[in-house]
């Protein structure tokens, strides 16, 4: 174990912090509550975001984007939706500062430049783009609408976590008009199929999929979708939601369109959308002691090449035979770099890039192109071998994959071995307390029962599986008939 990153079993919490900040992922800010996505970390979400506008491309969709601040009548037109989100709104209220009259070099608000209407600085867009569609539809002919914006967006967390909970943060959110509330209902699910593709597929991270109870749907869905993950320390992170908004948000704004027959509708709606908290379920979900260990398909960089050399001569033949594997791997679209500094040894970057989890080590010195080969460290397994120069193109493509598989292979089997059934309270509150992950336990299907369990347990109904098994039972807490069993855990 690095010395520079406490354990996972002495302080899970410190663990990630460290990890965040020693990987060079995120910094914190002068803002309270906010972060700085220092480079890495952000090349880290530009490949994210790459894939995954991409995948929203391929399925019909089309990026636009919309004001920062929505105008507080806009915000308040969804009833449901502004009071979910109230809590958690920054209000701007006037335009102009001054200067102090008493205190050289002081600003204070000028009272005269107060604005007409306070502006919400968005926690989310439903408000602004629905009150952009009324202009936009008139007829069937102008839906679907299916369109993607990425933005950031501000919720005012008290309890803020690099990544996982910051007063602003980054995101993309999906906003969708349909003509039938079939069509609507289907891109809800085709979108919560793109999420799990995404995370499972690319971050090699197997979630869940399920709904919501009406507890924790999205406040103005008529239906969430979700995909869960399960993180080391038995938590469960949301990874990605997709809402079914039924008329709530055509009705609140009187987006009305013309049919086929000519009849008047309100419009069908969804929303859709993840953020840069994924980063955080990355680096739970797969990291280790020595730092970050992150999925080579989305890895800034998939490979790191050190070299070992005493004197120019040395240096150079290394550096000529470096350059033309350097050439193999861009052709085969492997993002490669060569480390050749001489600000720090061998020793220090091997453990540098550990600790920012690049995937593939390759360590070629004097004597390894003698005898015409390398050595290769995964990041993964921390297995060393070595290679024949040889063909080292092709096989450090195959090794990226075998890497991503046994990713994703190791983070199910572990996600599968957490996932427990409990028939009593007791059992309930033991598989929680000792963090062993899922909780597969029966509920009486009312959200009084659940609001208890959440305070009893602080615990929530994560998710009601999809094609979940139906059996009769008695709830947990309430001892109530009960026909499923749901997934619960404490959760990020």
């Amino acid at each position: 174990m690095s010395k520079e990153i406490t354990s996972r079993q002495q302080d899970y919490s410190q663990w990630y912090n460290d990890l965040i900040l020693k990987g060079g992922l995120a910094d914190y800010s002068a803002v309270r509550g906010c972060m700085v996505i220092k480079p890495y970390g952000f090349a880290l979400w530009e490949n994210m975001r790459d894939v995954l506008d991409k995948m929203f491309k391929d399925t019909g969709h089309v990026n636009a984007y919309f004001p920062l601040f929505v105008p507080k009548s806009l915000f308040e037109a969804e009833e449901t939706n502004a009071e979910g989100f109230a809590k958690e709104c920054a209000i701007v209220t006037h335009y102009r500062l001054k200067a102090d009259p008493n205190i050289k070099g002081k600003l204070i608000v000028d009272p005269e430049a107060k604005l007409e209407e306070e502006l919400v600085v968005r926690p989310t867009s439903e408000a602004i783009i629905w009150n952009t569609y009324k202009g936009w539809i008139q007829s069937y002919r102008d839906l679907p609408i299916l369109v993607n914006q990425w933005a950031n967006v501000v919720r005012w967390e008290m309890r803020t976590r690099l990544f996982l909970r910051t007063a602003e943060f980054l995101w993309q959110e999906g906003h969708t008009a349909h003509a039938t509330k079939e069509e609507a209902i289907i891109e809800t699910e085709k979108m919560l199929d793109v999420y799990a593709d995404f995370v499972e597929n690319w971050m090699a991270l197997p979630v869940i999929k399920g709904i919501k109870t009406p507890n924790e749907r999205f406040a103005g869905a008529d239906e969430t979708y979700c995909i869960e993950a399960l993180m080391q320390d038995g938590k469960a992170l949301q990874a990605g939601t997709s809402h079914f908004l039924g008329q709530n948000f055509a009705k609140a704004f009187d987006v009305k369109f013309s049919d086929m027959h000519n009849k008047l509708d309100y419009v069908w709606a969804t929303s859709w959308g993840v953020s840069t908290r994924l980063i955080g379920g990355l680096v739970m979900a797969h990291s280790d002691d020595d730092g970050l260990i992150l999925p080579p398909k989305i890895a800034p960089t998939q490979v790191v090449i050190v070299p070992i050399y005493k004197g120019e001569t040395e240096k150079n033949l290394i550096d000529e035979k470096v350059n033309s594997i350097i050439q193999q791997l861009k052709q085969l679209n492997i993002r490669v770099k060569y480390d050749d500094s001489d600000n720090a040894r061998p020793g220090w970057k091997f453990a540098e890039y550990e600790m920012k989890g690049v995937p593939i080590r390759i360590a070629i010195g004097a004597r390894d192109l003698a005898n015409n080969v390398a050595e290769i460290a995964r990041r993964d397994t921390k297995e060393k071998t070595s290679v024949s120069l040889d063909g080292l193109s092709n096989h450090i493509q195959n090794l990226l994959q075998t890497i991503q598989q046994n990713m994703f292979d190791k983070a199910k089997a572990y996600r599968d071995e957490h996932i427990t059934n409990a028939n009593t309270w007791d059992e309930f509150l033991q598989i929680l307390d000792n963090k062993t992950g899922f909780v597969n336990a029966h509920w009486d299907g009312t959200p009084e029962t659940e609001e208890k369990i959440k305070e009893l347990a602080k615990a929530t109904i994560r998710c009601i599986p999809l094609n979940n098994k139906q059996e009769e039972g008695i709830c947990i807490l309430t001892g109530k008939p009960s026909k499923q069993r749901v997934l619960f855990a404490r959760a990020y």
